[in-house]
């Protein structure tokens, strides 16, 4: 019997429209965007980002000193990214509902402390949640196992009560192989959908 909801954040619980604010805010074509956002989530100092080893100006001195040519725009795309996140109200709602019902929410997310506040901490969903990781505070990030077994741990979760949402394969892989019944997102009608059958 599944009691225990767990929820990716960042295109799961809220919308990016990372590709818009470079384009239609900041004035970059499409491939302007596309070679930034490549440049920045592909390189390895991303993911020791969102594990908490690296902090938000030496990030960006990084990558500053690897693209001279692009100091401005990555500037401005760091420190300047208020209107990146995106509510996703229904998504909302719904997990409103399933509190009601009984359901426990918590939240399994890879995100920097610096980004996490910045984009969340005006977003009405985290009054709903019960409790959760985020992977700066652990240390570890998704798929590796320990986050999620960190998570189990700390909240003393039966993996065959939970339930995992998530718009990664891998993670939600990862998740499968704990025991844990994992969802792929893969809109934020796909989750409506899921989420109806609960």
């Amino acid at each position: 019997m599944i009691k225990n909801l767990i929820f990716d954040v960042g295109g799961v619980l809220i919308g990016y429209r990372w590709k818009e604010m470079l384009t239609a805010d900041f004035g970059m074509s499409d491939d302007e965007a596309e070679k930034m956002a490549h440049m920045i989530f592909e390189d390895p100092i991303w993911r020791e980002f969102d594990r908490g080893c690296v902090d938000i100006d030496s990030l960006v001195e990084y990558y500053v000193s690897r693209h001279p040519d692009m100091e401005n725009d990555l500037r401005r795309f760091f420190y300047g990214n208020d209107k990146m996140a995106t509510e996703r109200e229904a998504v909302w709602e719904r997990i409103r509902q399933l509190k009601e019902k009984g359901y426990n929410i918590y939240i399994l997310s890879n995100y920097s402390e610096y980004l996490f506040k910045k984009h969340t901490d005006p977003m009405p969903f985290r009054k709903m949640i019960d409790g959760g990781i985020v992977s700066y505070q652990a240390g570890t990030i998704k798929p590796e196992a320990e986050i999620y077994k960190h998570l189990l741990d700390k909240y003393d979760l039966d993996p065959k009560e939970c339930m995992f949402f998530d718009d990664i394969k891998a993670n939600v892989d990862a998740a499968g192989a704990l025991g844990i019944d994992a969802v792929l997102v893969t809109s934020e009608e796909s989750l409506l959908e899921d989420l109806g059958g609960l």
